[in-house]
């Protein structure tokens, strides 16, 4: 029995790091569900899954291995503050890592956070989404205290080559509108309710790892 103890603990940690890298590697697309470390599955709402915008605002291949797909605000603070992180987490890994934007604007606690995700999306409709959301957040201090922002956002507009007037025209239109609230059913039906939240290849980052070195390492992982 003594003989055979070391073989019985290696067999128990052979199996155990077997299901951890079956856990972070299984495919998540048939349940997008929100989990939390140690939490039970939470329960999608009723109905038919909600996909969010397509096409999705994706930076990289589709067919990357990893997919890092966030829920943002545009105005939230802690938004910018990963922005920086994220431009560094695609620069380093290349080909290897998708980026996915997704809208969710928290209209009932970010003055200008609609108008700012009606911004990208016009944007996007004339093929310069990045460009806007990354001027975005690295101006966030600007506009978040504007009383005219509509007038700034016009000004970022223009200075990524926008055709201006068709902007103006798409800021409040059916197509932003439509994208906006597509992306928002999403968050809400996989249970994000804070931003940012980010999902990797379909699984939940807790919080506290959301920083450059712990999303390098969760990455690295998969």
């Amino acid at each position: 029995m003594k003989q055979s103890l070391p073989f019985l603990i290696i067999g128990s940690v052979l199996i155990a790091a077997l299901l951890a890298v079956w856990y972070l590697k299984r495919p998540a697309a048939e349940t997008p569900l929100a989990v939390q470390p140690g939490a039970a599955l939470p329960k999608p709402a009723a109905g038919r899954p909600r996909l969010g915008a397509e096409p999705p605002h994706r930076l990289g291949n589709a067919d990357a291995p990893v997919m890092l797909e966030e829920f943002g605000d545009f105005e939230c603070q802690a938004c910018a503050a990963l922005h920086p992180a994220l431009k560094t987490i695609k620069a380093d890994f290349g080909s290897r890592v998708v980026i996915v934007f997704r809208e969710f604007p928290l209209a009932s606690v970010h003055q200008h956070t609609l108008a700012a995700a009606r911004a990208a999306e016009a944007a996007g409709l004339q093929g310069k989404f990045w460009e806007m959301h990354d001027l975005l957040y690295e101006n966030q201090k600007d506009w978040h205290v504007s009383s005219d922002v509509e007038s700034l956002f016009e000004q970022y507009a223009k200075q990524i080559g926008l055709q201006v007037e068709r902007f103006k025209q798409d800021i409040n239109g059916e197509a932003v509108t439509g994208r906006v609230t597509l992306d928002q059913e999403r968050g809400r039906w996989i249970g994000v309710n804070s931003t940012p939240t980010i999902f990797l290849n379909g699984r939940e980052v807790p919080p506290e790892s959301l920083t450059l070195e712990k999303l390098r390492a969760l990455i690295n992982a998969l």
